[in-house]
């Protein structure tokens, strides 16, 4: 043996067996914020920044800031005329902003119209479903997704673009069928939108809405006037369809509602970010309490 290995073996036989463990585990005395230094965040694919939105002279949001992250389930709350609708307005092109910046997925979306937004990826739905009353249901569906060949007159009457046309259709009704049926709706395919209930309508929009391939979804007030059962099938399918990915920011009266399945929450009041953090934190922050009860809030 020579004396390499005579010296090799020597340091082996001295080595204990769970040194390797030792070594691959090494002890850290890492700060809470150098902990928090190492956490990679998720992408925030909606970023509000100074929003204010001014009607004459009465000011309904007033330097609004706020992020959605990727993948959350983010609530936005607070009292009558704090500002809620507002400010989804402005986000999604029904009003445009006195001042401020709208950026979804990195790009300024400000000022741009609700269809330009819808075509990005970032979709809402309505307090009160907007659906077509003499149309069905089905019917409704098929007009959701976007840059359909049918709507081209010339791809229509032509013979030889014709087929693409009969092709896509095959498959968008196909798309509103599983739709239909993930939302437990499909039975209701053939009667008239507007025999439907509130809950149901609001399914409807949903799965309208859904069907236009969205990244984020914007949702005010979808358990307004939803009966206990099917509010508690909607949560379901929101809760399915976030971990499917889906991002979703939540408009809504009812604070118990979104304390106990939103982990994030944002409160506004009296047209600005009041608040925002873990459900927990805000339930008991009592700037919120006083916003709720209807006291002043400090500034």
């Amino acid at each position: 043996m020579s004396d390499t290995e005579v010296d090799e073996a020597a340091v082996t036989a001295n080595v204990p067996e769970d040194a390797e463990a030792e070594v691959d585990e090494p002890e850290t005395n890492d700060s809470t914020v150098e902990r928090e230094a190492k956490h990679v965040p998720n992408a925030i694919p909606l970023k509000v920044r100074g929003l204010r939105k001014e009607f004459g002279g009465i000011v309904a949001a007033a330097d609004v800031n706020l992020s959605v992250e990727e993948g959350s389930l983010t609530g936005l709350i607070g009292p009558n005329g704090a500002g809620k609708s507002t400010t989804f307005n402005c986000i999604t092109g029904v009003h445009e902003p006195t001042a401020g910046q709208i950026h979804f997925q990195g790009e300024d979306i400000t000022g741009l119209s609700p269809n330009e937004v819808a075509e990005r990826g970032l979709v809402r739905t309505f307090q009160i479903a907007r659906e077509l009353e003499e149309m069905s249901v089905l019917e409704n569906m098929m007009l959701a997704p976007t840059n359909q060949r049918g709507e081209s007159l010339w791809r229509s009457v032509l013979p030889v673009a014709r087929e693409s046309v009969k092709q896509q259709e095959a498959a968008v009704l196909e798309r509103c069928w599983e739709m239909l049926e993930f939302f437990e709706i499909d039975h209701l395919a053939h009667e008239y939108a507007g025999n439907l209930s509130g809950g149901q309508r609001k399914l409807l929009e949903l799965a309208r809405a859904l069907l236009t391939e969205p990244s984020v979804l914007l949702l005010d007030e979808p358990f307004a006037g939803v009966n206990p059962s099917l509010e508690s099938r909607l949560l379901d399918h929101i809760n399915d369809l976030q971990e499917s990915g889906y991002t979703f920011l939540i408009v809504e009266h009812d604070m118990d509602l979104i304390m106990e399945n939103c982990e994030h929450v944002i409160v506004m009041h009296q047209g600005t970010v009041l608040t925002e953090g873990a459900p927990d934190e805000v339930r008991t922050n009592e700037a919120v309490i006083e916003a709720y009860l209807g006291g002043e809030v400090d500034g």
